[in-house]
C-alpha cells in the first residue's frame, strides 16, 4: 500500500498594519525599564531592659568572691518584691533578689516592722545617695560590702565528756551572706538610735548608705567589719 502524504498547511496570512503604523523597528516605542525592588520595610524592635528601680543594671555587677557567687541572686528585676514566695521552701532564700534581702533585712524595730514599702524606700534612697558619692553601680558597692562582711571562721561549742570545748569552725556561704546582711543592717539601725539620742538626727538613709560604704572599704568604724573581726579573732585563739 502506498503511504499517503500528510496534508500541507495552509501558509499564515501576512500581518498587514493598520493605516498610520509604523511595524519597523524605529516605529517601536521604547522598551519600559524594569522596576525596581521596593525595599522591604524593617520592623522596629522595642527592646526594654529590665533595670533595679529603673536605673541600675544588675547583669554588670561581678561577685569577685567564689563561695558568695552561688548564693547572691542577682535576677533582673525592677521592683524586688516577691511576696514571700519561697518563704516556706527549704534554702529558698537563695532564690530570693540580693536586694530584696536587704529590703527585708531593714524591717527592724517597730517603726519598720512590716512596712516594707517604707522599707524599699529606704533602700532606694540610700542606693541614690552612694550612687551620688562614689559615681558607681550602687548593686556592686553593696555586693563589695557583703564580701568584706562575710566572716569566714567562727566559734562552737564541743562537749568532751562534761567538759564543754570551743573550737574554731568554717562558716558555709549561706550563713556568711546571712551574717552580713544581719550585721549590716543591725549597724544602721544602731547608728541611727545613736544619732537620735545624741541629737544629730541622722536620718536611716544616711546611716544605711554610710554603712554600706564603709563596709566597702573595710573600715572598722563599720559595725559590720567590726563583728566580721570579732568573731574570726575568737575563732583563731580556739583554733
Amino acid at each position: 500500500m502506498e503511504e499517503k502524504a500528510p496534508p500541507e498547511t495552509p501558509p499564515e496570512p501576512a500581518v498587514v498594519p493598520p493605516p498610520g503604523v509604523d511595524m519597523t523597528l524605529e516605529g517601536l516605542p521604547p522598551e519600559a525599564p524594569p522596576e525596581k525592588p521596593k525595599p522591604e520595610r524593617k520592623r522596629r524592635k522595642f527592646v526594654y531592659k529590665v533595670l533595679l528601680f529603673e536605673k541600675y543594671d544588675l547583669g554588670e555587677v561581678v561577685v569577685h568572691d567564689a563561695g558568695l557567687a552561688k548564693y547572691i541572686n542577682l535576677s533582673p528585676l525592677i521592683l524586688p518584691h516577691t511576696g514571700g514566695r519561697y518563704g516556706n521552701k527549704p534554702f529558698g532564700k537563695s532564690h530570693v533578689n540580693i536586694v530584696e534581702r536587704l529590703v527585708n533585712g531593714m524591717m527592724r524595730t517597730e517603726d519598720f516592722t512590716g512596712k516594707k514599702t517604707k522599707s524599699l524606700r529606704v533602700v532606694r534612697l540610700a542606693f541614690e545617695k552612694i550612687g551620688a558619692k562614689t559615681g558607681k553601680n550602687p548593686v556592686q558597692v553593696f555586693v563589695d560590702a557583703l564580701e568584706k562582711a562575710a566572716p569566714r571562721e567562727e566559734v562552737t561549742r564541743l562537749r568532751f565528756g562534761g567538759i564543754s570545748v570551743p573550737r574554731a569552725v568554717d562558716v558555709a556561704p549561706s550563713r556568711r551572706l546571712d551574717m552580713a546582711l544581719r550585721t549590716i543592717c543591725q549597724g544602721s539601725v544602731q547608728a541611727s538610735i545613736n544619732s537620735a539620742k545624741g541629737g544629730r538626727g541622722k536620718s536611716i538613709v544616711d546611716c544605711l548608705a554610710d554603712e554600706i560604704l564603709l563596709a566597702a572599704k573595710g573600715d572598722m568604724t563599720s559595725q559590720a567589719i567590726q563583728k566580721k573581726d570579732e568573731l574570726e579573732r575568737v575563732a583563731g585563739s580556739a583554733r
